[in-house]
């Protein structure tokens, strides 16, 4: 009898304990009967489930180009034989073309299931009737977290902060489903990390905002739980708006970070500087107050002994001017980057209503950017005043 468990509910010191023949399987979608990808695996004694990629194929309610969409899975998988597993696989819907790219190239790794998965996606992702409110695009990550926390960190913070502020402001706002899949150049210090790779998350997001600039959307946020997306998200900003200048899309660094988040965050830790930089105070607190069966608080490890100067340490609002990527494992024997031991759920609710309320208040500013914007345009303004920028 074949039993399943979530690869993104483990530590990532688990992950490097697994056998590397232990099959591994990212889903497309969700809603699958698992009997029969078991038997199509030969029945081996555990599988493990990857979180389900939410969307980009035909019938999945967004479909972005072949190629673009193949290669950001592809990058996963291969994350994953990079770790040593020998037994990846993709689970992809009957729907699915088999003529794609997707399943020409890497048919031998591609499990497809007989008759269509349980849920029904939306024939529209978002419905064409949220047209006109800012489409909040939450990017999470599947990666190490210490000792003591899952995989999943960044993708359960980032979603929760998300739905609270569509929940919050549901005629401003409307989120998509959270991808758990970002960047890590990091990913070689530590098992169990993914990594989409940066060119092929940056081609994937700017697809995704062309298709919804073309269905008539021109308001986005796209909102990250992981540092690792940042830059990159940047550079999918910068790209959106030269190819659409009459959208407002936007990012910000992390959450929790700008103008409301910095000010609430000093009100309630009580790490020193350098204890909130990765699976610290803070993500611990979030996770505590989120899913606390997924924490292990037993094997918290702090670690702030990182190599800092002036210009360059690590804290939750990275500090100073200097930019780097140096080997984790440089700073951690863990893979956690601060204080754990001093979170707590409480801490991690009024840090979530922070948090709602920053990404709540950045919704009504980029409503206020457009709107002034599109007058400005509609009036003539400048260039805008020529036949050429019409």
């Amino acid at each position: 009898m074949t039993s399943f468990f979530q690869y993104d509910e483990m530590a990532w010191d688990k992950v490097a304990e697994l056998p590397r023949d232990t099959p591994l399987v990212l889903p497309l979608g969700s809603g699958y009967d698992w009997d029969p990808i078991a038997s199509q695996l030969g029945n081996p004694t555990r599988v493990g489930l990857l979180p389900p990629f939410p969307f980009g194929w035909r019938g999945s309610g967004l479909e972005l180009p072949d190629k673009i969409f193949a290669q950001y899975v592809f990058n996963l998988l291969d994350s994953l034989r990079d770790d040593g597993f020998s037994r990846v696989y993709c689970l992809a819907p009957s729907g699915i073309d088999p003529q794609s790219t997707f399943i020409l190239h890497h048919s031998p790794f591609v499990l497809r299931l007989s008759s269509p998965t349980h849920n029904a996606a939306p024939t529209f992702l978002p419905p064409d009737s949220e047209r006109g409110k800012v489409i909040l695009i939450p990017i999470g990550h599947t990666e190490q977290h210490g000792f003591h926390l899952p995989l999943s960190v960044d993708t359960i913070i980032i979603d929760a902060i998300a739905k609270g502020t569509a929940s919050k402001m549901p005629t401003r706002c409307w989120a998509m489903p959270v991808m758990p899949y970002g960047v890590s150049t990091h990913r070689s210090s530590f098992a169990a990390t993914m990594n989409a790779g940066g060119r092929a998350f940056e081609d994937f997001w700017v697809a995704v905002i062309d298709l919804l600039v073309s269905r008539g959307f021109d308001r986005f946020y796209l909102m990250s739980g992981h540092g690792g997306n940042t830059s990159f998200l940047v550079n999918v900003v910068k790209y959106a708006g030269e190819r659409h200048r009459r959208i407002f899309c936007a990012t910000a660094f992390l959450h929790t970070s700008g103008r409301i988040g910095s000010e609430v965050i000093p009100k309630y830790r009580t790490s020193k500087i350098g204890g909130m930089g990765h699976a610290g105070e803070l993500e611990t607190s979030y996770m505590l107050h989120l899913r606390p069966d997924l924490c292990h608080m037993d094997r918290v490890v702090d670690e702030t002994d990182f190599i800092a100067t002036p210009d360059y340490y690590m804290d939750w609002i990275e500090g100073g001017a200097l930019v780097a990527n140096p080997p984790w494992d440089d700073d951690t024997k863990t893979g956690a980057y601060g204080a754990g031991s001093h979170a707590t759920a409480e801490k991690g609710k009024l840090w979530l209503e922070a948090a709602i309320e920053e990404k709540a208040d950045h919704v009504e500013q980029i409503h206020e950017q457009h709107e002034r914007r599109e007058k400005r345009r509609n009036e003539g303004f400048g260039l805008w005043g020529s036949s050429s920028e019409q």
